[in-house]
């Protein structure tokens, strides 16, 4: 049962508006030369500053109006949600309807603005999956009434998304949905071989796709291709450490931002944070990821019914899942896949989608029933 209202989470408020504010700097400071030297950008080397503080501002507000929304209106729209999800999973990948950028087709471009329905489509598969799992009570144990039917729903989507392709998504989405079945009471048997199939199916997409491939071999040797399929890891890992412990400074950063580092203010921008705000600056953004899981967690915990625990859980991991994946490409932990830093790198669909998963949580943090 629902207590009464109380104010949001105050701690987890002022951690995301702390990585927002890193994430509005860092984009500017990375992609301050390329935009001034690109053409294409007009010379002005605020063109990614002023739509990110734009995409910020309208996220943040959105957040706070899904903050004073009834969570519990979102199970009138589980299913409704959910078709919509998939129907634009299919259109993006329609030609003349999907925009293709660096070879992968993830958007649908709507006038000057592009849209990444996956985005959607992981906030949709949660809350579709925590409406389910909160209704199963003990079948949650059983892996074809309790585990399958969500699962089937994830393996849909993910597969997907994996062709427009975007492995960095589909695992992420995948691996959430994993830890909500976990969350939701699963058998540990049945978890032990969902992870198996999981990893098998990761380790079978990099396998039969060539361009995968060699990033996975590049992964485990970045030196012996140093120029092709290694650079992206070499230089990310030369941006990091050049920034020794307390940072080349803001705005000062070379390889960040004369072009050696790929993708500097969106895959790689860690690697930004690494050389100018240095080893303490980088600690202090995973020291704040740390502190959004707590309170994540802890308010998923303190949740008053299990719909609102289970998504509560699950955005929370979301992005932790995807925060983990874009630090450990960047150091060089795991292979090279395009996917962005949540709060930090630049990118629109993203940031909107995930503050409007963190309005979500701070919704649902009213009512629990400690602190």
């Amino acid at each position: 049962m629902r207590g009464r209202k109380r104010p949001p989470d105050f701690l987890l408020f002022i951690t995301v508006l702390m990585l927002l504010g890193i994430g509005v700097v860092m984009v500017f400071s990375a992609s301050e030369y390329t935009a001034l030297v690109r053409e294409y950008y007009n010379h002005d080397p605020f063109y990614f500053f002023k739509k990110q503080l734009m995409f910020a501002v309208a996220g943040l507000l959105i957040m706070g109006l899904i903050v004073k929304y009834d969570y519990w209106r979102f199970k009138k729209h589980t299913n409704k949600i959910a078709i919509a999800a998939f129907v634009l999973l299919i259109l993006v990948l329609i030609p003349g309807i999907g925009v293709v950028s660096h070879g992968a087709r993830r958007w649908i471009g709507i006038g000057l603005w592009t849209f990444q329905p996956s985005e959607l489509v992981k906030m949709c598969l949660i809350i579709f999956t925590a409406h389910g799992l909160s209704q199963k009570g003990h079948q949650i144990k059983s892996f074809t009434r309790g585990l399958l039917p969500y699962l089937m729903m994830m393996a849909g989507a993910s597969g997907l998304i994996l062709l427009q392709p975007d492995l960095g998504t589909a695992s992420t989405l995948a691996g959430t949905i994993v830890f909500m079945f976990f969350a939701a009471g699963a058998r540990l048997s049945n978890m032990a071989a969902l992870s198996g199939a999981g990893i098998m199916a990761v380790a079978l997409a990099i396998y039969f796709e060539p361009y995968r491939m060699k990033r996975f071999l590049a992964f485990w040797d970045p030196w012996a291709d140093p120029q092709g399929d290694g650079f992206h890891i070499i230089q990310g890992l030369l941006a990091l450490g050049s920034g020794g412990f307390f940072g080349t400074g803001l705005g000062q950063g070379r390889h960040s931002k004369l072009l050696y580092v790929p993708e500097q203010h969106t895959d790689f921008i860690f690697a930004a944070v690494g050389e100018e705000l240095g080893f303490i600056g980088a600690c202090l953004v995973i020291l704040l990821f740390g502190m959004f899981v707590w309170r994540g967690l802890k308010i998923a915990i303190d949740s008053p019914d299990p719909f609102a625990s289970l998504t509560a859980a699950g955005l929370t991991l979301g992005i932790a899942l995807q925060a983990i994946i874009n630090m450990g490409v960047v150091t060089g932990s795991l292979p090279v896949t395009g996917i962005t830093l949540p709060f930090i790198s630049y990118g629109g669909t993203s940031l909107i989608f995930t503050l409007i998963g963190v309005g979500i949580i701070l919704n649902i943090s009213r009512y629990t029933t400690s602190r």
